[in-house]
């Protein structure tokens, strides 16, 4: 039997959590977990019978693995990843990628130095319906996509009852909707039809309580001759999310609450379908779970590697910028930060 990888959860909140539970389904890599909130440590732990836990990154660190998952809030993805990466630890980030870009293009060049994999963990790219669309988009069997319309939604509270105690509850710690959902849908965009070259954008708290936050954003995006437009609220009943890519001869789209994507190429015709029922909650996690660890022991590519987690982090800065300033933004690219 082939050694399991060494893998340390940092941070066991609930997405930490989630990472710990679907890295064990893999059944391919030995976990730790490392918190410093000692009652959930503990609690998490014990739940997954995980025997290391750590209360520090620097009590772990004592020990040698091969790769780790930061799950820690945003804007400490940075200083765990580099001291990590000095360490010579492989790295599944979770999206955003940071907060800011300070430290990234240093971060860069020590993965860069130590050989280092690293992925940036939008796991909608796990869906297997989303990564069907795209493989019949590169194809070309629609033509050129010429337009890109996503329009998302769903109830916050339910889903992060605590999200008022939490890092969504100021843009520093990587909060607000364009930080915390956004972004996927930002990710996905750029997946399918390349990066946004410029921005406008207008984003507002509307409804949820107890925070000042935006939980609502609507952004124009050009990416090269693609038009796009995003539509996305943290507050509406349907928890539904539709990504439209329009092209020359066809239209294709990802219905992510559906589990299918479909797709339709003459006018009044039903559309055409491929679904994915047999999807359960965990399942785009345990995916990703399975693509990173393909990523180390078979020279996989990463589903997200490190400069298209950046390409997406610069996006929503500049949605940001744009909102605040009300006008067209540039988005800056990786290539300019890490030179």
């Amino acid at each position: 039997m082939a050694k399991k990888i060494s893998l340390l959860v940092v941070g066991v909140g609930s997405i930490g959590e989630r990472h710990v539970r679907c890295f064990q389904a893999t059944g391919r890599a030995d976990l730790a977990v490392c918190d410093i909130n000692a009652a959930l440590l503990e609690e998490v732990a014990a739940r997954y019978a995980v025997a290391q836990a750590y209360s520090s990154l620097d009590a772990a660190l004592a020990q040698r693995f091969d790769a780790a998952v930061i799950c820690a809030p945003a804007h400490l993805h940075t200083p765990f990843a580099q001291q990590l990466a000095d360490h010579g630890v492989h790295l599944l980030i979770e999206k955003p990628l940071a907060v800011e870009t300070a430290g990234l293009a240093e971060l860069h060049r020590t993965i860069q130095a130590r050989k280092l994999s690293v992925a940036v963990a939008y796991v909608t790219r796990s869906h297997p319906a989303l990564a069907a669309m795209k493989a019949a988009l590169d194809s070309g069997r629609f033509g050129q996509p010429v337009q890109i319309v996503a329009t998302c939604g769903q109830h916050f509270p339910t889903y992060r009852p605590a999200y008022r105690d939490i890092y969504y509850a100021a843009h520093a710690t990587g909060g607000g909707a364009v930080q915390d959902a956004l972004t996927h849908v930002l990710n996905a965009g750029q997946w399918l039809v390349g990066p946004a070259e410029r921005v406008a954008a207008d984003v507002a708290h509307q409804v949820l309580p107890g925070v000042n936050v935006e939980d609502t954003a609507h952004v124009l995006a050009r990416h090269g001759n693609v038009l796009g437009g995003y539509t996305l609220n943290q507050h509406q009943a349907p928890n539904e999310s539709v990504l439209t890519v329009v092209c020359e001869r066809g239209t294709a789209r990802f219905e992510s609450h559906n589990k299918r994507w479909r797709w339709m190429t003459e006018p009044n015709q039903p559309w055409q379908d491929e679904s994915f029922t047999e999807l359960e909650r965990d399942s785009l996690f345990v995916r990703q779970a399975h693509a990173f660890l393909d990523v180390l022991e078979k020279g996989a590519p990463p589903l997200c590697d490190f400069a298209a987690g950046l390409t997406t982090l610069l996006t929503a800065r500049a949605i940001l910028q744009a909102a605040k300033e009300q006008r067209w933004v540039e988005v800056q690219t990786a290539e300019e930060v890490l030179q």
